[in-house]
């Protein structure tokens, strides 16, 4: 492409075409040679007439003009120009080209941007037949030169990670960047860090660079913290721009167990602020199923904030063997332990069996020795995950309570009787606490001098007795014990809960002992020191986008590296489970903060959005064609042939051709109704979609069948008729196998009477084909508008479990041989009717026996309308990425839409053994 400022031409050549207007110019306006003259005698008659009407004999100079002027719109129309060309392209010249990426998680906001523009780079690289390399700084290998070609068929595994580029990745892509002279676009993520300084200077002294970076704005969401009961967010932004409203949202699940946006926050930053605060008040049982905290516009790790226990205030139960005593209740045996978790914890006052059916996480037992009928029912809770809290006193110690056998409900054997020191009868002074031991919950902790114990219960020794005590006083003698049962534990303290036998509740050790036993919150970032010697297995992972993933096979981590290493292929952000909590590992941190870089001035930056890109062929040969046009109806005037009763039927013929140019007048077609829809329906196959009231959704989606119809008709035996839009209100579903339902968020809710005919029509074989069309089905789509407004839709109808589409379900095979099923978007999951249980594979074979049935619905959110739209002359409507791998996408989505149509109209035949040897043998096995 030939560039002239804004302007852009495909065939520039075809411009030299200009240079021959001037000769036109003069070819027309040239005289005829004069007759030779010949001498008539009959002429003379004719003197002294004089003609009225004369016709001059050369053109005028304004008609003349006008036809120049179509020419040079012909001329230019064909040399192809387009109005602000792309101009993503390498500079002229033959040395190779290094594409460097910083693949961060602040890139992937706006990836698919930058994946189109690097698929521009590359396709004119290929154009120009220069070497291409990638460099990928959040994952540096050594660059390979290679076809541009080749790199373009893995643009689709080129993705972001969820950790920023630092020092050490810098200096090792620095040290990896091959020999010679190349060129250097530089796509950033915007994110100033230490060593870009050196890695661009190794850069420019190979040659030039040019960097792309997005105008997009950044924010990064700063893990939530307890302020006053409340949830306090801190959002950042990387620029400092106008006042401007963003919305977080509380992510988790709704009671049910599906995903759901629990609350939702407004946060404001005021004009040049780049930090936005905000607090969310939610009640302990909803804030005890927020997972994350995200914002609503950006799909990006940094955006994306996990909660952990740190976040989820405990529920503690505090239940006392005696009551309170009026004016005394700092001999409440409960007194301290409420003044200690107040600040921290929720506390629930009753009787045994009225908080069991709360679940609490915590059940405090103070001085309480046996506990009747609720025995069973509190064991049943402890191997469920909860923690018995148990606290000695006179009551317990003058029981039999775990004497001869150890009771379920008590972690050790107790001996009979008591023992106190430091009286009249003492065993001598009252003792002090023993250092913690580093396999205790409470290593590390310091122990006042003036935490002395006067009291206890003695557990009976036995072979389990050193295994179970987690703290001990100095002779030895034990003075908090733990057993694990199931889920939960157990854990006794020997002491009372108030200060009648020791003085540990007056201190600030029973506090920091009764956090480390995680009876109160947690704490939001645990010390290294604290997490020395132990292993945190991931549970989920964040990707780029911020989407949670199972961690799967992935190793564990240490203690110590979960908290201070940077994030990496081998720490990646996410949640982690330890021996009792859950510690998650976020992107952004409280001390991260956003500074933008600063690019010297020998730098280009150029932006990924720029003005879109108009082409002007059709409006100039459009222009050219009106103007002949209008070169007719000045040639018929300026000869006569316009007036009299001749001219009014030339210049109706005229204004008829105009009139039936392509796009000249547009066909207003009605929706069949009554009768006349019902044989138009059923006349031949016809494919539905139902209207949702927004007329560019509707178009697109007729159009999109349309495009899918004409497939079905080339490729395969089925001939569809003409696709047909569906009023659920007043339309009769029976006759469409198929039903195409674009979701936005503002269409209107069926009635009660439309949900009765939907249901009908899925319990009858009918499949209906949801479409959020955002490429955000995590959880069917909870993240965004359109898939809340799925959930709403979807909520009164007959659904049954769903899945996502298994390798071996039926879809992947219909017709064509599938492995994915995108649209005008890719690499989302589509869910199915999930299978039965008894659904196994059998010895030798590939796939799942799963006959006669047809899923009722398939959800997703990969536009496939508008990858299927044509218009009406049969080409594609809509743009699909770019160069071959746009088309073959496309070419994939008919794929998927035709296996769909034919899983419908056959239902799971393809499933029967009889076709695994003709599958295997075109699957190559």
């Amino acid at each position: 492409m030939t560039l002239f400022g804004a302007l852009g031409f495909t065939t520039p050549w075809l411009l030299l075409g200009l240079l021959a207007l001037p000769i036109l110019w003069v070819v027309l306006r040239a005289v005829p040679p004069a007759p030779v003259r010949r001498l008539f005698p009959g002429v003379v008659l004719l003197l002294g007439l004089k003609d009225e009407e004369q016709v001059s004999d050369r053109t005028p100079w304004w008609l003349l003009l006008l036809r120049m002027l179509a020419v040079a719109a012909v001329i230019v129309g064909l040399a192809g120009p387009i109005l602000n060309p792309d101009r993503d392209a390498a500079p002229v010249g033959d040395r190779p080209l290094l594409i460097v990426m910083d693949a961060s998680w602040a890139s992937a906001g706006d990836w698919r941007a930058r994946s189109e523009a690097l698929d521009g780079l590359l396709s004119r690289a290929a154009r120009d037949d220069r070497a291409v390399a990638l460099l990928r700084l959040t994952a540096p290998e050594a660059p390979m030169f290679q076809s541009a070609n080749a790199l373009r068929q893995r643009l689709s595994g080129i993705q972001p990670e969820p950790w920023e580029t630092d020092t050490a990745r810098m200096e090792s892509a620095a040290a990896r960047l091959p020999d010679g002279p190349f060129d250097t676009y530089w796509f950033s993520d915007g994110l100033a860090r230490e060593g870009r300084e050196d890695m661009l200077a190794a850069l420019e002294a190979a040659g030039s660079v040019t960097v792309y970076e997005s105008p997009q704005s950044l924010y990064a969401l700063a893990p939530a913290r307890f302020v006053d009961g409340n949830v306090a967010l801190t959002l950042k932004r990387l620029r400092p721009s106008g006042e401007r409203e963003v919305v977080v949202n509380a992510e988790g699940r709704d009671p049910a167990g599906n995903p759901a946006t629990l609350a939702t926050l407004p946060m404001t930053f005021a004009d040049g602020a780049v930090i936005a605060e905000g607090e969310l008040s939610l009640p302990a049982e909803l804030r005890a199923r927020v997972d994350r905290f995200e914002v609503a516009t950006t799909q990006s790790a940094g955006a994306t904030t996990l909660s952990d226990d740190s976040l989820r205030r405990r529920e503690v139960a505090l239940i006392a063997g005696t009551e309170n005593r009026e004016g005394l209740e700092l001999l409440s045996p409960l007194h301290y332990l409420q003044g200690a978790l107040e600040p921290t914890a929720d506390l629930i006052d009753g009787a045994l069996s009225d908080v069991l059916p709360a679940n609490p996480d915590v059940i405090a037992l103070a001085d309480v020795a046996t506990l009747g009928g609720e025995a069973e029912a509190v064991r049943d809770w402890v191997e469920n995950g909860g923690m018995l809290l148990r606290f000695a006193g006179p009551r317990l110690a003058g029981s039999d309570v775990s004497r001869g056998e150890e009771d379920p409900l008590m972690p050790v054997r107790l001996r009979a009787g008591g023992r106190s020191v430091g009286g009249a009868m003492s065993w001598g002074e009252p003792k002090s606490l023993a250092p913690f031991d580093a396999e205790s919950p409470f290593f590390g902790l310091d122990i006042p001098e003036d935490v002395t114990v006067n009291a206890q219960v003695m557990a009976q020794p036995d072979p389990t007795l050193a295994s179970r005590v987690i703290a001990q006083l100095s002779d030895g003698t034990p003075l908090v014990t733990r057993k694990r049962v199931g889920q939960g534990q157990i854990v006794l303290f020997h002491v009372t809960a108030n200060a009648e036998w020791s003085t540990l509740p007056l201190s600030g050790l029973f506090v920091s002992m009764l956090e480390r036993l995680a009876v109160s919150s947690m704490p939001a970032q645990p010390e290294i020191e604290e997490l020395e010697g132990t292993t945190w297995q991931p549970q989920m992972v964040l990707d780029a986008f911020g989407d949670l993933r199972d961690a799967g096979t992935l190793p564990g981590v240490s203690g110590e590296a979960l908290v201070s290493d940077p994030l990496g292929p081998d720490l990646r952000p996410g949640l982690y489970a330890g021996e009792d909590r859950n510690l998650a590992r976020n992107v952004v941190t409280a001390d991260t903060e956003l500074r933008p870089v600063t690019w010297p001035d020998s730098v280009p930056v150029e932006g990924l959005a720029g003005p879109e890109e108009t082409p002007l062929a059709g409006w100039l040969l459009a222009l050219a064609i009106a103007m002949l046009f209008a070169d007719i109806l000045a040639s018929l005037a300026l000869t006569g042939r316009l007036r009299g009763s001749r001219g009014a039927p030339a210049a109706a013929a005229i204004l008829a051709a105009v009139l039936i140019l392509p796009g000249g007048a547009e066909a207003q077609e009605s929706q069949p109704t009554g009768d006349d829809f019902a044989i138009e329906a059923t006349a031949e196959v016809t494919l539905a979609h139902v209207l949702t009231g927004n007329e560019n959704v509707d178009e697109v989606a007729a159009a999109g069948l349309q495009g899918l119809s004409d497939t079905l008709f080339y490729r395969t035996s089925v001939e569809p008729g003409e696709p047909l839009g569906v009023d659920l209100e007043n339309d009769e579903l029976a006759f469409f196998p198929l039903l195409y339902w674009p979701v936005t968020p503002d269409q209107p809710t069926p009635s009660g009477d439309a949900y009765a005919k939907l249901n009908e029509y899925l319990r009858s074989g009918g499949m209906i084909l949801f479409d959020t069309r955002d490429a955000d089905i995590a959880g069917f789509g909870a993240a965004s508008p359109n898939g809340r407004k799925l959930q709403e839709l979807a909520e009164p109808l007959d659904i049954p479990p769903l899945e996502p589409v298994p390798q071996d379900h039926v879809l992947t095979r219909t017709f064509y041989l599938l492995q994915d099923f995108p649209g005008r978007y890719v690499g989302r999951d589509v869910w199915v009717e999930a299978a039965p249980p008894d659904a196994e594979l059998v010895d030798g074979m590939p796939f799942r026996n799963l006959n006669d049935n047809v899923t009722p619905v398939v959800i997703g959110g990969n536009d496939w309308a508008s990858a299927w739209a044509v218009s009406d002359n049969g080409q594609p409507m809509l743009p699909l990425g770019r160069g071959f791998s746009g088309e073959r996408q496309r070419e994939i989505a008919y794929r998927f839409g035709v296996n769909l149509v034919m899983h419908v109209l056959t239902g799971n035949y393809k499933s029967d053994q009889v076709h695994v040897p003709a599958l295997l043998d075109r699957l190559g096995q």
